[in-house]
């Protein structure tokens, strides 16, 4: 890896880091009623408002060991893991598809599903304005792709068909289950997840996506109760977006045959 690889993928985890850091903050203020991350940083325990170098990502809480420096409570460990997470899904961005307009693209995308997952585990709901945004960066940055006609058609192909399907299959398994299966901002997010994968992606996506929610209820002993999808669609689309080409590629090689 060259110095100037290290530089951008130092510049981007830090960026990433910060924004995990935003969007936690922003998630437990929605889940509080509060619509907008208004106002500075504040200990969620005693209120405090949180000086400067109480705000950096990750190294803050470790080295104020996991207590508010005035209450000295005890602070939850999803802030550093949320900015960890932002840290590593930015810098894997840029070291998968490097400095390119589909980076920053992704680096959109990213946010979003970061923002939607924690906002789910808090709440069991997805909200729309989110992948709203998520929208408008693919239809902002689908001309700036090589094959845009065909990632245009194969995206809302695969999207109208994801959802139709998946809307169907829930409709059966409410009937059989006498109660909701899945909700509707899970359609949503398929439906988004499928518009930036396209058929193949959103295939392997799924399988990812119900493999990781299968070992979370086993290791949660959460199974046959309610929980949220909606992070581990979020995990499964980034996963396979960083990871899934060459996984794809295998695949559809072996159909050729």
């Amino acid at each position: 890896m060259t110095y100037i690889k290290i530089y951008f993928t130092l510049v981007f985890a830090l960026i990433g880091a910060v924004m995990g850091s935003f969007l936690n903050c922003a998630a437990m203020r929605y889940a509080a009623g509060e619509k907008l991350p208004r106002g500075r940083s504040r200990c969620p325990k005693c209120g405090r408002t949180l000086g400067v170098g109480e705000l950096v990502p990750i190294f803050s809480w470790l080295f104020l060991r996991g207590r508010c420096k005035g209450c000295h409570e005890r602070i939850s460990p999803r802030y550093p893991l949320t900015e960890a997470l932002g840290a590593a899904a930015f810098a894997g961005v840029y070291l998968r598809f490097g400095l390119s307009l589909y980076t920053a693209e992704l680096v959109i995308l990213f946010s979003v599903l970061l923002l939607l997952a924690l906002i789910d585990f808090d709440t069991m709901t997805l909200p729309g304005p989110p992948m709203l945004a998520a929208l408008a960066a693919w239809a902002a940055f689908l001309p700036a792709h090589a094959d845009w006609k065909t990632r245009a058609i194969e995206g809302a192909a695969s999207a109208a068909v994801v959802f139709a399907v998946i809307l169907a299959l829930s409709l059966v398994m409410d009937k059989l289950l006498k109660r909701e299966s899945l909700g509707g901002g899970d359609l949503k997010l398929l439906a988004l997840s499928a518009l930036y994968l396209g058929p193949w992606g959103t295939l392997l996506m799924l399988l990812v996506s119900c493999f990781l929610a299968l070992a979370f209820a086993a290791a949660t002993k959460a199974r046959g109760k309610p929980f949220p999808f909606g992070p581990w669609l979020c995990a499964g689309t980034a996963l396979t977006i960083l990871f899934g080409g060459p996984v794809i590629e295998w695949y559809t090689g072996l159909l050729s045959f």
